[in-house]
């Protein structure tokens, strides 16, 4: 990735919150990097070097400032966008597939040879798979080091390291003092609520419309799963190495998250899947002047600046529940799924060990056990979910972030009973697709005509061509103004 010196030595002169997360700014003369917007003196042009990724400035002996923490700013909302390999490269490291798999399952997720993405994301970011992990485990050892009272040792391989010793000199590297100099030098923001809480600061760009948020998750939520109560959202988690459950408050600047965890090994995955959840790393500024670009929506976007796109923290729960609102209303579809999900929960161990009392969806598994009378749909729409659920178990479809958006959309209107609308709202929800335009929904067509534009599919189809590429987050504004 090219970084224009002039532009980002611009950014980096205004400390512009903006350009944070786009790239990273090493200053040769003290041997640290920042990000655009560290409130420190700006350095000299001839000690100033730009860097695409934090892995990237690790890479050239710089450390993390302390003052600013550049591993705490948003990711770049690019890997968001982006459908290419190195987009989902990104999106699949960030959810801890290195670390669990190591490169080649990371290479096989993606379906290229190791070295040629190596060579990609050496291109694209100035460091390899391994580079770009190891950055995110600096990061996630920082957060349990100084949010938890685990022993040190603990903190390692929670982290993802494979010894103590790799855990010790990556954090000396990388933050230029031992993992025990910063718990020395932490502030007493231990969270409270017992071994496993964690609560920490989801950064974002400004701005946010946290109330456009919670009212698209508040109208959705489903009972077991997820509520919004207080001006919190909370919801169960299935995570790579057990449950979890999250706490997601929008305050000054960015986003409370308390996360209870049954393995602390679950704290990138969770964080990355909080972040997409509540689409954090999206450039606000960039979408709504697109959007307003348009006189229908112009007042829209300035009445209701920063409104996001939610996507989903599991592919195939959006899936299942995309098919059962077909045709029925949200309320009609809530019940129907509330009934699944009490049979399916009936024949499991109380004790399944999810923290507090909201669980995750059920997986494929535990759908396709489900007997007959747990859902009170058609037959052919319960045969379209059992369809869903052998094709994810069996890993024929992919709808989590890393999966090809593409491909997936094919395989899904390839099922009996998914057409045009059910695999657009997957695309845009589980797949992050920031482009997808559901100008027969229902609801988009009432938003239309409420705004002056034209309500019929194919002319307001046309007309959407104006918000490319962000023809998702039209579709949440005409949601909202339906």
């Amino acid at each position: 990735m090219e970084l224009d010196f002039e532009r980002c030595y611009r950014a980096v002169d205004s400390r512009d919150p903006r350009f944070d997360g786009w790239f990273y700014t090493g200053v040769t003369s003290t041997g640290i990097y920042c990000r655009p917007s560290c409130p420190a003196m700006t350095p000299k042009r001839q000690n100033v070097r730009f860097f695409p990724s934090a892995a990237a400035a690790q890479g050239a002996g710089l450390r993390a400032c302390r003052r600013c923490r550049p591993d705490a700013a948003p990711g770049s909302p690019q890997w968001d966008v982006r459908a290419d390999l190195v987009g989902r490269a990104m999106r699949l490291i960030a959810d801890g597939v290195v670390d669990r798999d190591g490169v080649p399952g990371l290479a096989t997720r993606l379906g290229y040879t190791e070295r040629h993405l190596h060579r990609m994301l050496r291109a694209e970011l100035g460091a390899g798979p391994l580079a770009l992990a190891r950055a995110q485990r600096a990061q996630t050892a920082r957060i349990l080091v100084e949010t938890t009272g685990l022993g040190l040792a603990e903190v390692a391989f929670a982290a993802g390291f494979g010894s103590v010793r790799q855990f010790n000199d990556t954090v000396r590297e990388v933050y230029g003092a031992t993992p025990s100099e910063l718990r020395a030098g932490r502030s007493s923001r231990r969270a409270a609520g017992g071994a496993g809480t964690i609560t920490l600061r989801l950064a974002h760009r400004p701005p946010l419309h946290a109330g456009a948020l919670l009212d698209f998750l508040a109208l959705r939520a489903l009972p077991g799963v997820e509520e919004v109560r207080d001006g919190t959202y909370h919801r169960g988690l299935r995570l790579p190495h057990g449950p979890g459950a999250v706490a997601l408050t929008p305050a000054d600047g960015h986003v409370v998250a308390t996360l209870r965890l049954a393995d602390m090994r679950d704290l990138a995955p969770a964080v990355a899947r909080c972040r997409r959840l509540l689409d954090l790393d999206a450039d606000p500024v960039a979408v709504d002047s697109t959007l307003a670009g348009d006189p229908a929506l112009t007042p829209a976007v300035i009445a209701e600046p920063g409104v996001r796109l939610p996507h989903a923290v599991d592919g195939f729960e959006m899936a299942v529940r995309a098919v059962t609102t077909q045709q029925v209303s949200l309320r009609s579809a809530r019940t129907t799924l509330t009934h699944l999900l009490t049979a399916v929960r009936r024949d499991q161990a109380v004790a399944d060990g999810a923290p507090g009392a909201l669980r995750a969806f059920p997986s494929p598994a535990e759908v396709l056990a489900a007997p007959d009378p747990a859902f009170r749909m058609p037959g052919a729409r319960r045969e379209t979910i059992r369809a869903l659920a052998r094709a994810v178990a069996g890993g024929e479809l992919d709808l989590e972030p890393g999966g090809d958006r593409e491909e997936a959309v094919g395989q899904l209107t390839a099922l009996p009973g998914i057409g045009p609308w059910t695999a657009g709202y997957l695309a845009m929800r589980a797949l992050g697709d920031p482009d997808v335009i559901l100008a027969t929904d229902l609801g988009v067509r009432r938003g239309a005509a409420a705004l002056g534009l034209p309500d019929d599919p194919k002319t307001l189809h046309a007309c959407a061509d104006r918000w490319r590429p962000w023809r998702s987050y039209a579709t949440i504004r005409l949601w909202r103004a339906a």
